[in-house]
């Protein structure tokens, strides 16, 4: 279990599934959080359940493939908290699904929109606070398909692969300077992307149990952890909360 008494995190995409649950038990551990969606009313349960905890947060809207945006999301929290010492960069959708044939144009430059330029919106953003401080960490929300081609998932795909090497390429520029970096990859997780993913029977993933599917506070527990001191010795690597290790260190359950 991580402490994160006076911490201030940021983590994008923060209405719902995994960067809702993360954000909850990052204030539940102490944090104060700056949480964004593309619309700021969505996240109201989330502030709700904060405020429930006795965390403190606020809510901004925020398209993390628009750069000023992202960048005024973390002047804003500066200014509310003083500071930042970790963003989140969990945003992110999966359309559009379908054959690279049958899919639009626009529909598939916007998933690498949000899915990659959205986590070098968060970085950039975040970076120059960072290296002034000498210290942050980053962690971006990676995929077992950065690494594992799918069919109907050309641009989730490509996207969780360019983040992949994002995360490697930024941990070799900061690593040094104080930034810890994380890829974390958080199974298949009981979302509303995947109910998207079920609708359109296209892959195994699709064909899933709802049963199967990993609760979100797994990931959001892992999340928690990463953000803490006692991630030191894993930064720079991409990390999967489906191993065993990592899960003992969290304090998760064996995997059956």
């Amino acid at each position: 279990m991580s402490n994160l008494n006076g911490k201030v995190i940021i983590i994008t995409g923060a209405s719902r599934g995994i960067g809702a649950a993360a954000a909850v038990e990052c204030a539940r551990q102490g944090a104060k959080l700056s949480i964004s969606s593309r619309n700021a009313a969505d996240c109201a349960d989330v502030l709700e359940k904060i405020d429930g905890v006795g965390g403190e947060a606020f809510a901004a809207s925020c398209d993390v493939s628009d750069f000023n945006a992202v960048e005024q999301l973390v002047k804003e929290t500066i200014e509310r908290f003083g500071k930042v010492d970790a963003i989140v960069n969990n945003a992110g959708i999966v359309d559009p699904v379908g054959l690279i044939e049958d899919t639009d144009p626009q529909e598939w430059a916007r998933n690498i929109s949000v899915n990659l330029v959205g986590v070098y919106n968060g970085i950039r953003s975040a970076l120059p606070h960072f290296y002034k401080q000498g210290s942050g960490t980053i962690i971006n929300i990676s995929s077992g398909a950065a690494h594992n081609p799918l069919e109907g998932w050309s641009a989730y795909c490509s996207g969780k692969a360019g983040v992949y090497m994002m995360t490697r390429a930024t941990a070799h520029e900061a690593g040094e300077k104080g930034v810890k970096v994380f890829g974390f990859a958080p199974g298949v997780v009981d979302t509303d992307m995947q109910g998207i993913i079920r609708a359109s029977g296209i892959n195994r993933v699709s064909q899933l149990p709802r049963e199967n599917l990993s609760p979100s506070h797994e990931p959001a527990a892992a999340i928690a952890w990463l953000c803490g001191e006692q991630s030191d010795d894993l930064a720079g690597q991409e990390l999967d909360v489906r191993n065993e290790d990592l899960r003992k260190r969290v304090g998760l359950p064996a995997i059956a």
